[in-house]
Formats: C-alpha cells, sequence, structure tokens
C-alpha cells in the first residue's frame, strides 16, 4: 500500500488525473564486491520481490533470473535527552542471466576532478593565509578593528 492517496472523483469536463507511481527503486553502488551479474536497489518497503521483478521488467525491459530482498535497520541516535531513529531501508539484490554484466559508469572527468581539488587546496591556503595575518582568529573580519 502506498502513502500517496488517489485524487476523488469530481464532475466535470475533462477529466485531468495524474496518476504516479506508488513504488520507487534507486540503483546503489555495492559497498563490498560482487559479481557482474548482480545489481544492488534500494526500495520501497512496501515493494514485494513480485514487484520488483514486474518493475524491471516492464519498464525497463531488464528480465532478472532471481530478486533477494532485506531490510537494513536505520541507525539508532542516542544524544541526550533525545533518542533518534533513522528510517530502515529495503535493499533488493537483482541477479541478471550470467551473460549479462553490469558495469557502473565512469561519470567523473579527470580534467575536471583536478581542477575542483586545486581550487579546493587554493582556497584552504588562502584561508589559512589570513588567519595567521588576523590579530584576533577566530572572529569575522568587521569584529576585528
Amino acid at each position: 500500500m502506498s502513502t500517496r492517496f488517489y485524487p476523488l472523483y469530481q464532475p466535470g469536463n475533462p477529466q485531468l488525473r495524474i496518476f504516479l507511481p506508488n513504488f520507487w527503486m534507486k540503483l546503489v553502488k555495492p559497498e563490498t564486491n560482487q559479481p557482474k551479474n548482480i545489481v544492488q536497489f534500494h526500495c520501497s518497503m512496501e515493494m514485494t520481490k513480485h514487484d520488483i521483478k514486474n518493475y524491471l521488467e516492464k519498464i525497463y525491459n531488464v528480465y532478472p533470473i532471481q530478486v533477494r530482498t532485506r531490510i537494513a535497520l536505520g541507525k539508532t541516535n542516542l544524544r541526550k535527552p533525545f533518542l533518534g531513529k533513522e528510517d530502515d531501508m529495503k535493499i533488493a539484490y537483482v541477479v541478471l542471466p550470467r551473460t549479462e554484466q553490469f558495469t557502473f559508469p565512469d561519470l567523473s572527468a579527470d580534467d575536471e576532478e583536478s581542477k575542483h581539488r586545486k581550487r579546493a587546496m587554493e582556497f584552504e591556503e588562502e584561508t589559512i593565509k589570513s588567519l595567521k595575518l588576523s590579530k584576533l582568529p577566530g572572529f569575522p573580519t568587521w569584529f576585528r578593528g
């Protein structure tokens, strides 16, 4: 069942209705090494194995051999006097045929990544210089006098 409510019927023309999917799936890079034909997803807690399989077949034309799911419990945070807990998450492991392999695409360009690192290092150096030159480090410039 979904937390989204369908719109109520209202008389009149035209009947404008937008049906949004009740389920969602997010492709995740696994933390440990897995075979190339196993893909990991985070999905809606209400989804069953059959829902996941049908979702992939109907929307993405991917025909998995097997679907395994598990529920990862959210971390519990204790910050006195409050107790908090992150949401639980359902993780689906989809097994593709042996002939198919899934690899994550390399989206980062080496030139752009090195450029961003260089800019970050320059900014860090300027910040350290300005803190060393100031008479009262840690205070804003308008307060230093």
